[in-house]
């Protein structure tokens, strides 16, 4: 996973590929599909100093700051504090402080987006309203299934708030900058995924009843710390209860590499949320590449990774492949992970992160990305998991409006009532293998 910055130098490559011709007898042709440049390890953005339970954040700031290190968060969910990047010396004398129980790197986050090919397709103002396909997937909303009375927090570059398919709270939190106003449109796109309005404007979100709330721990580049997100989490926990309607469901379409137990205080805020029956829904990531248990948040048992399809077929121009790739295909970047009821760990359902992927006479794979709300007004198109994880946090706001609470009882729903259960996703031509071999179906809607 790499800033959007990364994401937008990309490379042509090809990958060897096996498809079936119509005398069903394997013919081996190559497709060309756009990936971004290789994963380079990122300097963390500063330091996480854990301390011993139930040290007070006063004695917290105090210790840190006597080695010369500036508080950028001191958190009241953990015991601990985000810091400015601390040198050897710094770092040896906090390993001298008998309450600090670790010093962890401040590792860098960032918004789960595929590249841009070409010009994204751009509507200025769209009448009359436009239902995406990636809503019909899933399921339109009803006048009784549209997510009313549900709070979904959007954990990212912000909200635009000016966007008239959008009405997010006016209670919102920023751990970038001073405003949750969203400078990258990322943020944007996501909420209107989620809660669009059902009005006769633009699109509609899968969840338009939902009342959306603005998380902004992402810059304007799409990229942000695990400091970051856990300042937002924070807010998330401590008002979550308070404010009006509650807010109930967590979208979090960013990560980064990792590992389950390398950051035991962002994972600790997701473990307090799900003890409260909040749901997190995570972006498992665009790295065909790695695995669920390999990606933050992603791999955390706790949250609900989600893995992108295609949700329409798409055209074939290329003269080596005989058919096209279909509805309901593995997205050729989808990061993926079995499932395991025991650890709860790997992608609880997919969905649409993309509407189609076409084929040109070259034979290179191109994304027809989402239609959603675009920063500035009108619509847009992006495909990622970054687009998958929210048709499911929508989804979740449906099934807690109809009355089911619980993570765990939301995971199984998803799970047992997914549409192609056993068939879907189906292979990608585009990738050339099965990724983890479960076909958890797409997921839908009450």
């Amino acid at each position: 996973m790499k800033s959007l910055a990364n994401h937008a130098v990309g490379s042509l490559h090809s990958i060897a590929m096996y498809i079936r011709t119509a005398a069903n007898v394997a013919a081996m042709v190559f497709i060309f599909v756009w990936s971004a440049t290789a994963q380079v390890p990122e300097a963390p953005a500063g330091h996480i100093v854990i301390f011993q339970p139930g040290t007070p954040p006063a004695a917290r700031a105090s210790s840190v700051q006597r080695v010369g290190a500036l508080v950028r968060f001191n958190y009241t969910v953990v015991d601990a504090v985000a810091v400015s990047l601390l040198d050897a010396n710094a770092v040896a004398a906090l390993q001298q402080d008998r309450s600090v129980a670790a010093i962890i790197p401040d590792r860098v986050m960032h918004a789960i987006q595929q590249p841009i090919v070409g010009d994204s397709p751009v509507s200025i103002l769209a009448s009359p309203q436009t239902i995406p396909a990636g809503v019909r997937r899933v399921g339109i909303p009803t006048s009784i299934s549209n997510g009313n009375g549900i709070g979904v927090a959007i954990v990212d570059t912000g909200v635009d708030f000016t966007h008239p398919d959008l009405a997010p709270a006016a209670q919102s939190f920023t751990a970038v900058g001073t405003s949750c106003q969203d400078d990258n449109g990322h943020g944007t796109h996501v909420s209107g995924i989620v809660a669009a309005l059902n009005n006769t404007i633009d699109v509609v979100g899968v969840a338009p009843n939902a009342k959306l709330y603005c998380v902004k721990v992402l810059d304007r580049l799409g990229t942000g710390s695990d400091s970051a997100v856990m300042a937002g989490l924070d807010w998330v926990f401590n008002n979550h209860s308070s404010v009006v309607p509650p807010i109930r469901v967590v979208n979090m379409s960013l990560g980064r590499p990792g590992s389950l137990e390398d950051n035991p205080p962002l994972r600790a805020f997701i473990q307090r949320l799900y003890n409260d029956g909040v749901v997190v829904v995570v972006a498992a990531g665009n790295d065909s590449n790695s695995q669920v248990n390999q990606e933050v948040p992603a791999t955390y048992p706790e949250v609900l990774a989600v893995g992108s399809t295609t949700a329409l077929d798409g055209s074939n121009s290329c003269f080596l492949v005989q058919g096209r790739i279909s509805a309901d295909t593995a997205s050729y970047f989808t990061t993926d992970g079995k499932f395991d009821p025991n650890t709860r760990i790997g992608v609880t359902i997919s969905v649409p992160g993309e509407d189609r992927e076409n084929t040109s006479v070259f034979c290179a794979v191109t994304s027809v990305g989402i239609l959603s709300t675009r920063l500035g007004g009108g619509t847009t198109r992006l495909s990622g998991t970054s687009m998958a994880s929210p048709h499911v946090a929508g989804i979740v706001a449906r099934f807690m409006q109809s009355g089911v609470a619980g993570p765990e009882n939301i995971r199984g729903l998803l799970r047992a009532g997914a549409d192609r259960k056993g068939l879907a996703p189906l292979d990608s031509p585009a990738a050339g293998y099965t990724f983890d071999g479960e076909r958890e179906g797409v997921g839908k809607a009450p």
